[in-house]
């Protein structure tokens, strides 16, 4: 057992899954078995029950599994009629693989800034970004909660829109439920999401049947029947059937955790909130699920320097907006094009949070802030 001394000792990452397999191991290993003892290892009734439970869930027709959250945007664009030399609206402030996506279609991503308060898509800055070419918009819901939809369409017209739900598992905005408020909307169940697989896994749900059936085709190479292509070439990229019935398991969990992951963010608040830290703003309208805590400090990188020396080992999401990237270099963005999202870049990190972490972690790690923003005020 440990002690006050262990605990005091070891270290705290921002996030873990030992204690979650721990509570869930025998749900986990049975859910295992059931897929290896069916005599069905690929697209069989653990990817199909999966795809009803989770369309379900958000209220929609359906729900398509695929192999990661990467190729679900990629393949809900393609499915929403996005081609090569077409250019989608989104952000830079989000994980790369949003953009990597985009870039891997030929399709031309065109970064909006984002909100100060929130860090989500500025939805009035998105008029003047759109041009002939624009055949899309794809708003990312960061770090558990929504961009304003209804807004976004007010805006946008007729232009379709692809809803980046990799962060907002059972988040609700001012439009609805995240993954039912735009033509598709692209999901993934990396480990570390709200909704997280034990590995890789993807999914794209949309209320169109038309949209269901392009994206069937789309993770199957292209077929509707074995071995024929129709009309164009699609991609391997099915949801794996041990993934897709531990995801059933956990989906049954989904509420209790967000619940979870909200009693951490409001003890982050009472403890931290006379601080000089900037704490997540909830915007008009979002039932935030807290994927991430992430707050904000001008001396960000020496504080993260004095926490990890007391063991508190935090993330920064993200250090490098995707247009100052070398990788992106092609689309001629400039230092200065996206003031905030640059400035976010230099000051954003993000506190432990999981639905199983303890209150003894989280106690030490309130501590530890404020005994680091002492020593740096």
């Amino acid at each position: 057992m440990s002690t006050p001394g262990d605990s005091a000792s070891r270290t705290i990452g921002v996030w873990g899954y030992l204690a979650e397999y721990e509570r869930d191991r025998d749900e986990i290993l049975a859910a295992v078995d059931r897929v290896f003892s069916s005599g069905r290892l690929v697209l069989g009734d653990a990817v199909r029950g999966f795809e009803e439970e989770f369309a379900a869930y958000h209220g929609v027709g359906h729900c398509v599994g695929v192999d990661n959250g990467t190729n679900a945007i990629k393949l809900a664009l393609q499915a929403v009629g996005v081609r090569p030399g077409d250019e989608v609206i989104t952000v830079s402030n989000t994980a790369a693989p949003t953009a990597v996506a985009i870039d891997e279609i030929g399709a031309v991503p065109v970064f909006a800034d984002v909100r100060e308060d929130t860090y989500l898509m500025d939805v009035d800055t998105v008029e003047d970004l759109i041009t002939p070419r624009t055949r899309c918009v794809l708003p990312v819901h960061l770090y558990g909660q929504c961009v304003d939809v209804s807004r976004l369409r007010q805006v946008t017209g007729t232009l379709p829109v692809v809803e980046d739900c990799a962060q907002a598992h059972g988040a609700t905005g001012p439009a609805g439920r995240a993954g039912a408020t735009g033509e598709a909307a692209a999901f993934s169940f990396y480990p570390t999401k709200v909704l997280g697989a034990y590995g890789d896994g993807g999914a794209v749900t949309t209320q169109d049947v038309g949209t269901e059936r392009t994206l069937r085709r789309l993770r199957y190479y292209g077929m509707e029947e074995r071995y024929y292509v129709e009309k164009t070439p699609g991609h391997n990229a099915r949801l794996d059937e041990v993934q897709a019935e531990i995801l059933r398991v956990k989906l049954r969990r989904l509420d209790e955790d967000i619940a979870a992951r909200r009693r951490i963010a409001q003890r982050y608040h009472e403890g931290l909130g006379d601080t000089g830290l900037t704490l997540p703003a909830v915007g008009p309208g979002n039932e935030h699920v807290y994927y991430l805590f992430v707050a904000r400090h001008p001396r960000r990188d020496h504080l993260l320097k004095l926490l990890a020396d007391q063991g508190i080992r935090l993330n920064v999401s993200y250090p490098w907006p995707i247009h100052t990237m070398r990788g992106f270099g092609k689309l001629g963005y400039r230092a200065g094009d996206l003031p905030v999202t640059e400035r976010l870049a230099d000051e954003v990190f993000s506190l432990p949070m999981y639905a199983t972490l303890t209150r003894d972690d989280q106690d030490r790690t309130i501590a530890a802030v404020r005994d680091a923003l002492a020593v740096i005020a």
